[in-house]
Formats: C-alpha cells, structure tokens, sequence
C-alpha cells in the first residue's frame, strides 16, 4: 500500500497559498506586543501579496510609525504612496494619530467650534453640563479614547469613507500594521464606550430639547447646523462597522506577532483570548526572532536556544495559542529596510 504524505497538503492549506487565494478583499490584521517585529512581517506580507498578483494597501495605525523605516521610503502625511519595487501595485498609508484626533474633535463639536458643554453654558444650561461630570464629556471631547487613531485608520480603509472612491477598491488585500495589544483591545471596546456616552448625551439632549428650543424660538435660531450628537452618532456608526469588520470570518484575519520568550508567549495568549472573545477571527501565530540552528554555539547563543525552546514548548501547551497555526521566522543576520530586503523577509516567513 503507497503511504500518501500528509504533511504537504497541510501546509499548503494553512500556508500563504491559503491567504493569497481569491480576488475578494481581504483584511489582515497583524498585532502584538511592541517590539516583536509586527511592521517587518506585516511589510514583508505586504510586499509577498503584491509580488503574487494582489494590488495592496500596507496602513500603519501604529503611533511609533516603522513603517517609513521598513519600506526605506517617506510615507507620512497620511495620505496613499506607492511603494517602488513589487510586481502589482503596492500602497502605504500612514495614519497621523494627531490628524485623527482633529477628526474627533470636529466630531464632537458643533459647527460654530463649541463644544457640547459650551453651548449648554451658552444656553444658561449649566447645570445640566455639570451633571455630565460622570460622563466625563470634557476628556471625551478633548482627549479621544485610546484606539482611536486604529478606528478612524480602519474605517478609512475600510472603504466607509470613500465608498465611491476608485482607489481604494482597486485593492484586493490590505494589511494593517496595528499598534502593540492594549490599544488593539481598546478599539474593540470602543463602540461600547461609545454607546455608553452618546446614550447619555442624548437623554441629557431629550430632556433639554423643549428648553432651547423655547429660548431658540425667543432669539430666532434655528437649529439648522448639524450638532454634536448627531457627530458623535455617525463616529458611533462608523466605529460599529469597524467592529463588524474586526468579526468578519470571511474578510478578516488577526495574525499574532510574537517572540519565543515567556513573557512575549503569555502575553499573546491573553490577547488570543481577548481576540476570541471578541469574536475576532484568529488563525495564525507568527514566533519571530528564532535563532536559526547552528553547530557551533557559543555559550550565550546555547543559553538562549534554550530560553526559546522553553518558550515554543510554552505554545503547544497553552491553551489559547496552540490551536493556531504557527509560523516560525528566524532571526536574520541583516536590518530589513527596503522592498528587496522584505521580499527576502516575505520569502521566508510567508511560505
């Protein structure tokens, strides 16, 4: 009887040849730990998407943007840049945090630049402003909740925005380079938070609305501008899709980059948990950083195999992480800075 190999077929499935297939967008989210590599292998699958035909979006929503660095290329200014080198077209954006929270600001205030508890004030509604002191709507207002600058990144790429825009659905794969794990899980408690909020701010509006509009009617305002609620409702809208995305087993994965040390390991499996808990579809665990096997080790490299060896072995064992496919990259002997160094990243990793 032929013995039919089996550990081909399995790869192929769980490999890149999986994530590369079909033409329909598809999201890859990849996050973790800061430090672990998450930039390189997301520019490295970036480019491997690219080189295999797909045209790719790279979005960095990481505030400490590695992105310019790994692509050797100035890619601030929020704005798209093609990226030199790859067979399809290949797009960077990164996001401005600072850019973002204006975006949030204006959001949150009315046309004429006052905020919410201004215009109660300006209508002699102070005491209701100061009722929303729980609400803490200042801070909400001023200092947008971390993960923001990953939402308003995510629903621009998203397409929500630019729904119409030829750009963006030229692209066939989009890559985010989110930033390290607590912001990550901030994003997805993001729409809840802003439930909580708005749902306050709009029962504090009900309750108000006879009064100005009985003082409105006295000074002949009318209220024709769009006011703070009705922002704060779209922003809650396009955070919710956001979400919805995040959730998406058919258009979505969430790659977890991490580092063979406990530390990195233990971290992974409470953002696995997260993630799942989230409904967040997560497949794939990428363990960066291996010492690649040597005949001559030196006293330090040995101690540190080990190290690594204890780490991977905490993987298999735990039970978040051992579920998901692990891709081991090794450590590399050059910086990857630039198209060709990815694509010998890519090469590698992505197999």
């Amino acid at each position: 009887m032929a013995v039919k190999s089996v550990a081909t077929p399995t790869e192929s499935i769980t490999g890149f040849d999986e994530m590369v297939s079909g033409t329909s967008r598809k999201y890859y989210m990849l996050g973790g730990k800061g430090g672990v590599g998450k930039t390189s292998c997301a520019a490295s699958l970036a480019v491997k998407f690219a080189n295999n035909g797909h045209p790719t979006l790279v979005v960095s929503t990481d505030p400490a943007h590695s992105l310019s660095d790994s692509f050797a290329q100035d890619l601030t200014g929020g704005t798209l840049v093609p990226v030199e080198g790859p067979n399809s077209p290949l797009f960077a954006l990164e996001v401005n945090p600072e850019k973002s929270r204006e975006e949030f600001r204006s959001a949150s205030q009315t046309n004429g630049g006052s905020g919410v508890k201004d215009f109660m004030d300006g209508m002699g509604l102070g005491m209701i402003a100061d009722q929303l002191g729980e609400l803490k709507l200042g801070e909400l207002l001023d200092t947008p909740p971390p993960g923001l600058d990953e939402a308003v990144a995510i629903s621009k790429a998203r397409v929500i925005q630019f729904l119409e825009s030829q750009e963006y659905n030229m692209f066939t794969r989009i890559v985010f380079d989110t930033a390290p794990t607590g912001h990550t899980l901030r994003l997805l408690s993001l729409p809840d938070f802003l439930d909580a909020s708005i749902g306050k701010i709009v029962k504090l509006r009900q309750k108000i609305t006879s009064a100005t509009s009985a003082i409105k009617s006295v000074f002949g305002q009318e209220q024709s501008k769009p006011d703070a609620t009705e922002k704060l409702e779209k922003l809650r809208e396009r955070m919710i899709k956001v979400r919805e995305l995040f959730r998406d087993t058919n258009s979505t994965e969430f790659v977890i980059v991490t580092i063979p040390t406990v530390m990195a390991i233990n971290e992974s499996s409470r953002l696995c948990a997260s993630l799942k808990k989230e409904s967040v579809p997560v497949k794939r665990l990428v363990v960066n950083q291996i010492l690649p096997p040597s005949t001559s080790d030196c006293k330090f490299c040995a101690m540190k195999r080990k190290d690594q060896a204890r780490a991977l072995g905490m993987i298999e064992s735990d039970p978040e992480l051992s579920s998901l496919t692990m891709i081991q990259a090794p450590l590399v002997d050059v910086e990857i800075r630039g198209v060709p160094a990815l694509q010998f990243l890519g090469d590698i990793v992505w197999k």
